[in-house]
């Protein structure tokens, strides 16, 4: 894990989206706070109702199973906002559904928790996807099989799923950004991708 100074910040996808801002002192005790161990939940799905997959979510699987925790929008207080990181924290795999664009900010978010995202979203492209093996670390499921969504995931082998976790904390620190660039940071990592997008525009004309 890189060096954190003053403040971090959690980029929620290279280029196009806004940053999560994570004091220094709370960033240190949820990634402290993860090590413990996830068994209690499997997938998760706090959040607002963006777009129209996230009601079908609901529609399938809301209040439907005991270790399914599937909800729709929270409260904006203290006390929703501790129950949403402890929700993502004690999660196995962390549902990411698309909301009014195919980008979700809780992909990055589910990385941060060090929980598995399970990407709901067709057409979907990751962030730095030239880079990383998204398929080593993250689910994807298309959204026609939200009806199989439980038994996707519970076919995961215990091993699987343990090497993908494992992965999840490998990519952790790419997606951190420092006020001074820490190498293979989230700077680093946004260069490379500036400059790869560009290189290829150059070789498609």
């Amino acid at each position: 894990m890189p060096m954190l100074v003053e403040t971090s910040k959690l980029a929620r996808t290279p280029v196009y989206l806004l940053h999560i801002y994570v004091p220094l002192r709370t960033l240190c005790r949820i990634l402290e706070e993860n090590r413990l161990q996830k068994d209690l939940f499997l997938p998760s799905l706090p959040g607002g109702m963006h777009g129209y997959l996230r009601p079908i979510l609901l529609h399938y699987w809301e209040n439907k199973e005991p270790d399914m925790k599937i909800f729709g929008p929270m409260p904006h207080d203290i006390e929703s906002k501790r129950i949403y990181r402890e929700y993502m924290k004690s999660s196995k795999y962390c549902i990411c559904a698309r909301g009014y664009e195919v980008h979700t900010p809780r992909v990055v978010e589910a990385i941060f928790y060090e929980c598995v995202p399970v990407i709901i979203s067709d057409n979907y492209m990751p962030p730095f996807f030239e880079v990383f093996n998204w398929e080593a670390f993250a689910v994807f499921v298309q959204e026609k099989d939200i009806p199989n969504l439980r038994d996707i995931l519970l076919s995961i082998p215990e091993e699987k799923y343990l090497t993908m976790m494992s992965s999840v904390k490998m990519v952790q620190q790419h997606f951190f950004w420092h006020k001074k660039p820490v190498k293979y940071d989230l700077f680093h990592m946004i260069l490379h991708s500036v400059w790869y997008n560009r290189v290829l525009q150059i070789k498609t004309r």
